[in-house]
């Protein structure tokens, strides 16, 4: 006979509910037993003291009780858009183009990384978001090459901490200056094989590769998922796309990848696919990828018609807004996929290029980041960051139903903010000082899946001590092989400058900035 499932009580707690009062969550307690949520109501605690309260809701004792007094309990936040590979590089880069960036921070610049620095960086990203209220990821990493001794490395690590994933290893056939625009008339020749660090070229077929692993892999842990993960457009084959969306229907798998993230990503595919009106939606439609199962990070250089076309196909696209203007990119359509009914989810993206995984600061940029496009009165407002941060972070990650809110039946995904916190004094309206005021410091408590994986603002899975004297052993070799890789970008930099110029003479049919194109 299995023993009985552990029960929890979550006890006086300001319940934020999206079907609830936003300013005013009412107070009540949270029954768990196993890792669901069975029941969510004022007074539970007070039911469950008798015999027959206990029978009313199936439970035989209480195994854990957390007390929520002065907290506002939040439904745990969604990450659906982040890389676990390149933790270690957090404060290693200024505000660059994000074509700059890319040669510096993608994995493909380095060497085969360590395994102790694969568990390493995997254990302090999760622990990074968890602090901060994030129960959930969708990792897209990049393993060069891919590697499944590795790959075990990283899985047991997610295991170790207990946060949520969405697992998705990053594949691309395309590399050199092809992906860029102007890169193959700017660098020259000679200089060309320094543009490759953006794709590590593999002899096997890696669609046959993801499947083998996936169909092995898929199961194994409760809280990791699994999903396909084309870098994008401009970096696969047609032939990689379509057979990568043959298998995400064999395999029911979601699929996430970036699009449009700058003005010259943008201009690649005017140029290469003009027979799709130079439009990637309209080309990824054809490959057989336009569907629900679909996820696109960044989506900033959008057409409204395009934004059309994902509303009618229930695709989602994935906003990052801080990473996003420290590369330069530009401020996403906000107004237009919230008004239009697309659902809109958040992601903290690389820690190289938005240095931190923090959902609050996310949400208050998406909330307030709209106006720079329209300034009149209207969405997103608070209530929809909150909404993009859970409930459209759970839709992107195909787990609608399951994660981003607090009701019965769903998984015991949440966090504990302290109300005695400055950010909420006075306390006038839970969502608004939650998007607009909190930090993230007043996050004491975070469970996952009925297990308290945070509580007084410590970790409780991993010793977060050893594993910043870990960190610290790491620095001194990857910190060396940062200098080489900006050194050799530094032979560059006139020619991308270049290409960046160029880039700006080419009309692709809208503008993201606040400013006027550079003359």
């Amino acid at each position: 006979m299995e023993p009985e499932a552990r029960t929890m009580l979550v006890t006086g707690g300001r319940v934020y509910q999206h079907g609830g009062n936003a300013d005013r969550p009412e107070t009540q307690d949270i029954l768990i037993k196993g890792d669901r949520i069975i029941a969510v109501a004022p007074g539970l605690a007070e039911t469950l003291r008798t015999p027959e309260g206990r029978v009313q809701h199936g439970v035989e004792r209480l195994d854990t009780v957390l007390d929520a007094r002065d907290r506002l309990v939040l439904p745990g936040f969604v990450n659906a858009h982040y890389h676990s590979h390149d933790i270690l590089l957090k404060g290693c880069f200024e505000t660059i183009p994000l074509e700059t960036w890319l040669l510096q921070a993608l994995p493909p610049n380095y060497g085969r990384r360590s395994k102790s620095e694969l568990r390493a960086r995997t254990l302090l990203g999760a622990a990074e978001c968890l602090r901060g209220g994030i129960t959930t990821v969708q990792d897209m990493l990049t393993l060069a090459p891919i590697d499944e001794d590795d790959l075990k490395v990283v899985m047991d690590a997610y295991a170790e901490v207990g946060i949520r994933c969405v697992f998705s290893l990053q594949v691309a056939d395309v590399g050199g200056a092809k992906g860029m625009a102007y890169w193959d008339e700017c660098v020259p020749a000679d200089k060309q094989h320094l543009l490759g660090g953006s794709v590590h070229p593999e002899e096997r077929d890696l669609i046959v590769v993801l499947d083998d692993i996936i169909g092995r892999w898929q199961g194994r842990h409760p809280r990791i998922g699994w999903a396909l993960a084309p870098t994008s457009p401009e970096r696969c084959t047609r032939t990689m796309l379509e057979r990568l969306a043959d298998l995400s229907r064999k395999r029911e798998l979601p699929v996430y990848t970036h699009i449009y993230e700058s003005r010259a990503m943008t201009l690649v595919a005017r140029h290469e696919h003009a027979a799709y009106g130079g439009s990637l939606i309209r080309y990824l439609q054809s490959c057989g990828l336009l569907n629900e199962r679909l996820g696109l990070a960044h989506s900033v250089w959008m057409l409204e018609e395009e934004i059309d076309l994902i509303q009618a196909a229930g695709t989602h696209v994935v906003l990052n807004p801080v990473g996003n203007l420290k590369t330069k990119s530009g401020v996403a359509p906000i107004r237009s996929y919230v008004e239009k009914g697309v659902n809109v989810a958040l992601g903290c993206d690389n820690c190289s290029c938005s240095d931190v995984q923090n959902m609050f600061q996310a949400m208050k940029l998406f909330a307030d980041l709209a106006a720079v496009s329209d300034p009149t009165p209207g969405r997103p407002t608070a209530f929809d960051a909150m909404r993009a941060a859970t409930l459209g972070g759970a839709a992107a990650l195909q787990r609608a139903g399951e994660i981003g809110d607090i009701e019965p039946g769903m998984l015991a995904d949440f966090c504990l903010v302290d109300l005695t916190d400055l950010s909420y004094v006075p306390f006038n309206s839970a969502v608004r000082q939650t998007v607009f005021t909190e930090s993230g410091r007043g996050v004491v408590a975070v469970v996952v899946g009925g297990e308290v994986v945070m509580q007084d603002r410590r970790i409780t899975t991993i010793d977060e001590g050893a594993l910043r004297e870990e960190v610290v052993a790491l620095l001194p070799s990857l910190q060396a092989e940062v200098q080489a890789v900006m050194a050799r970008v530094a032979e560059l930099e006139p020619y991308l400058a270049e290409a960046n110029r160029r880039t700006w003479c080419d009309d692709v049919g809208l503008h993201r900035y606040v400013g006027y194109p550079p003359a």
